[in-house]
């Protein structure tokens, strides 16, 4: 007995999508380098810190 691993509409519709549009997951990627990937200048972000002003507990005075 051959078992098979089910495959939902969803996943069809996926693996579909990704065989038509190769180029999807290339560009998936580079926008996750794009908006995450990237190095953090710590001094800048403890400056940004120190250089806020706290907001004001009452949003409406």
């Amino acid at each position: 007995m051959k078992l098979t691993k089910y495959v939902s509409e969803f996943e069809e519709f996926l693996n579909g999508y990704k065989h038509d549009h190769p180029n999807v997951e290339e560009d998936q990627r580079r926008g996750w380098r794009i908006w995450w990937d990237h190095r953090l200048d710590l001094d800048a972000v403890d400056r940004q810190k120190k250089d806020s002003v706290p907001p004001n507990p009452y949003y409406y005075s």
